[in-house]
């Protein structure tokens, strides 16, 4: 009954393809930004923070710039812990290296490193696809690992490839405490959802979708491959880069190759796929997956009082883990965001069946 579209008539074209066409989306979408500025720093604990919130935030910002090329183009990547890792060594620089650098500036000039590289190693991709170009793609990460270990001028130590950055701030405000760095991170991942939603919805999108589903059709009614490929590429690696920033500079607080493996990269992808292919909201419901479930699972022992050896707790949480992913794949292939996708339908459509 509260799900409903009576009485919200649309008079123009621009409010029939509004983000939210359902006052209720916008509503409820408003009232948990609100939570999430207003009340989650007052609430959660500096462990929350530290260990929870914040890597949620980055990884679901990565995880966003994968659907970006993955979901909505079509073009699968395994390079994405290489794109973080040149976007943090590039912010890392700019933030060092030049006089005066703005934080803001320098986690923006580091994505636009990520970027010119991600479109380097794009270029397979106008003749190269599906399997083979995950590999080309894979190439990225094994280049990035042997550069960042062994090219003294990123990371100025060539035997450990670790440095440290203190004394952050956002216009004369420092980023000192886990709330402002939360904060930080979540001001972050809303301009850039709302910038990726407003991208897909436009011509840019729906370019990349045509190439997903058919490229050579998509070339025969004029959309150009190589453009919309290389574009798609482009802004993927940006916001990946921009993610690996955050994540060196705001929670880890150092730099480690270790940090941005090709684990990195499988992970982000799992994120993707479990969450939902070509769904801004499933980038978050991947990363809330990945990044909370495992948390959740190891606490629940203790929660209900059962006695049980931490690393047996481990295994299990591992196990459970493990199958729930496979149990979510076969329920729904399209992952988590098509599961809200259709309760949201049945609600509109409440009480009738069909």
């Amino acid at each position: 009954m509260i799900y409903r579209e009576n009485g919200q008539f649309k008079t123009s074209y621009r409010a029939d393809q509004q983000i939210f066409p359902i006052l209720q989306d916008k509503l409820v979408i408003l009232a948990l930004v609100a939570f999430a500025f207003l009340a989650v720093p007052f609430l959660a604990s500096e462990y929350s923070f530290r260990a929870i919130l914040t890597p949620f935030l980055i990884l679901s910002l990565a995880a966003l710039g994968l659907n970006v090329l993955v979901g909505y183009c079509g073009q699968i990547s395994l390079g994405t812990g290489a794109f973080m890792a040149i976007g943090a060594y590039g912010a890392y620089n700019f933030f060092v290296r030049v006089p005066g650098m703005p934080l803001i500036a320098a986690l923006l000039l580091g994505g636009g490193c990520a970027t010119v590289v991600g479109v380097l190693f794009g270029i397979p991709s106008l003749r190269i696809k599906g399997l083979y170009l995950a590999v080309a793609t894979l190439a990225a990460q094994f280049f990035t690992d042997w550069a960042f270990l062994r090219i003294k001028w990123f990371t100025n130590d060539s035997s450990s490839g670790s440095v440290s950055v203190a004394g952050l701030n956002v216009l004369g405000m420092p980023i000192e405490t886990p709330v402002q760095k939360y904060l930080f991170c979540l001001a972050f991942v809303c301009i850039f959802a709302l910038l990726a939603k407003n991208l897909v919805r436009g011509n840019i999108g729906r370019e990349w979708m045509a190439i997903r589903d058919m490229d050579v059709a998509a070339a025969v009614i004029g959309i150009r491959p190589v453009y919309a490929k290389l574009t798609a590429f482009a802004v993927s690696s940006f916001i990946v880069g921009v993610a690996g920033g955050l994540w060196a500079f705001v929670h880890l607080g150092s730099w480690e190759p270790a940090a941005f493996s090709v684990d990195r990269s499988f992970q982000l992808l799992f994120m993707v796929i479990i969450g939902g292919l070509g769904s801004i909201a499933g980038s978050f419901f991947g990363a809330a997956f990945i990044v909370l479930l495992p948390i959740l699972l190891d606490a629940l022992p203790a929660y209900f009082g059962i006695p049980i050896d931490t690393a047996l707790a481990s295994h299990l949480t591992f196990m459970i883990f493990g199958a729930l992913i496979v149990f979510f794949l076969i329920v729904e292939p399209h992952g988590i965001a098509r599961l809200w996708a259709t309760g949201r339908e049945k609600l509109r459509l409440w009480p009738f069946p069909h």
